[in-house]
C-alpha cells in the first residue's frame, strides 16, 4: 500500500465511524445522567428512513436531519417518560421501542427502498486539506464528519470542564447528592435524554444521507447496538467512544480488504470480523483479564495502561431516582 492508498483509507475510516461517533456522543450525554436508552437500533433505523424521505421530498439534507432528530428526540422522550415518571424498566422500554423503529422504518419506507435521493455534498477547506497526511484525512472530508469531530471536542468539554456537565454527571454518580444542592435530577434527566436521542437520530440520518446513500429495509440493523457497545467501551468518554468508533471503521475497512484478498471464504466470515472484534474487547475492558494483562506491562506503563483499559460506570446509571415527599419535577 503506498502512501496516497494509505491516507484515502483513513478518511474513508473516519467517514465510516462518523454515524457512529455521533451516536456515541449521543448515548454518552444519556448515560452520564444517569439514564439508559437501549432503543439506538431501532432509533437509528427509523430516523434514516425518515431522514432520507424528509429530505427526498423537501430537497433538502437539512429538513431531513432536522426530521430524523425529531424521531431520536420522541423515542428518547418515551424511555425518559416511562423510566422516570412511571418507573417502569428503561432497558424494556427501550428495547419495545427498537423492535416498533425496525417494524416502522419497513412498513413506513417500503415505497422508498433504492430510489436516488439528496445527498451531503463534498467540502474541502481550502489550504488546511493541502496539509501532508493530515489534510486529507480531516480536512477534504463533509459538513457531517466536521460536525462529527467538532461534536466530539465540544461533548467532552462540555461534560468534564463546564458547571452544567458536572451537573449532569453528578444526576448519573450521585443523585442525592445533586438533589440537595439544588439539581433537579428528573428533570435534568430527561432533558440531556431528549438531546442524546436527537443526536442518535442525527446519527441515522448520517448514514442515509451521506454514508449508505438512499434507503433499504435494515439499512443500520445492528450498528445501534454496536454503539452502545463502543459506550462501554470508551468508558463513558466521548474522546474514547470516538476512538472505539474509528477501531470499528477501520475492522469494517479491514474486512473489505481481506474478502478482496481471499475471494474463496465466505463474505459471512469477514462481516462477522468487526462484531467478533467488539465482543473481544468488551471482555477485556470488563473483566479481571484487564489488570492480568496490565501486569505484564513495564511498571512505568502500568498507571496509564489503567487509565485506558479500564471502566467504570457511572453509579446510579439506570437507577431510578425518587426525592421522595419533597417533589421534584
Amino acid at each position: 500500500m503506498n502512501e496516497s492508498e494509505f491516507v484515502r483509507a483513513l478518511a474513508s475510516i473516519l467517514l465510516q465511524a462518523t454515524p457512529l461517533m455521533i451516536a456515541v456522543c449521543g448515548e454518552t450525554i444519556t448515560e452520564r445522567a444517569g439514564l439508559v436508552n437501549l432503543s439506538l437500533d431501532g432509533t437509528m433505523l427509523l430516523a434514516a428512513m425518515t431522514g432520507f424521505v424528509a429530505g427526498l421530498y423537501a430537497d433538502s439534507v437539512l429538513a431531513g436531519f432536522l426530521a430524523a432528530a425529531l424521531v431520536g428526540a420522541l423515542f428518547a422522550a418515551v424511555v425518559a417518560f416511562g423510566s422516570i415518571r412511571l418507573r417502569q424498566d428503561p432497558f424494556a422500554i427501550g428495547f419495545v421501542l427498537t423492535l416498533l423503529g425496525d417494524d416502522l422504518s419497513a412498513y413506513l419506507g417500503q415505497n422508498f427502498t433504492r430510489i436516488p435521493g439528496p445527498t451531503v455534498s463534498h467540502l474541502g477547506i481550502p489550504l488546511l486539506k493541502d496539509l501532508p497526511l493530515f489534510g486529507p484525512v480531516f480536512f477534504d472530508q463533509d459538513p457531517v464528519v466536521y460536525f462529527s469531530l467538532l461534536l466530539v471536542g465540544v461533548t467532552w468539554w462540555f461534560l468534564f470542564r463546564t458547571q452544567p456537565g458536572l451537573r449532569l454527571r453528578s444526576a448519573g454518580e450521585r443523585p442525592e447528592a445533586a438533589y440537595a444542592r439544588g439539581v433537579a435530577v428528573n428533570r435534568l434527566r430527561a432533558v440531556y435524554a431528549l438531546v442524546g436521542g436527537a443526536l442518535v437520530g442525527v446519527a441515522g440520518a448520517a448514514y442515509s444521507l451521506d454514508i449508505k446513500i438512499g434507503w433499504s429495509e435494515g439499512h443500520t440493523r445492528g450498528l445501534g447496538w454496536i454503539a452502545l457497545a463502543i459506550v462501554i467501551f470508551g468508558g463513558w468518554s466521548p474522546v474514547r467512544g470516538a476512538l472505539g468508533a474509528m477501531l470499528f471503521g477501520a475492522s469494517k475497512s479491514l474486512a473489505q480488504v481481506l474478502q478482496s484478498r481471499f475471494p474463496q471464504v465466505s463474505v459471512v466470515a469477514f462481516n462477522a470480523t468487526p462484531w467478533v472484534l467488539m465482543i473481544g474487547v468488551l471482555i477485556l475492558v470488563g473483566s479481571d483479564a484487564t489488570e492480568r494483562l496490565i501486569g505484564l506491562a513495564p511498571r512505568r506503563s502500568q498507571a496509564p495502561l489503567r487509565r485506558l483499559l479500564r471502566v467504570t460506570s457511572p453509579r446510579a446509571l439506570g437507577k431510578p431516582f425518587a426525592p421522595g415527599e419533597s417533589g421534584e419535577d
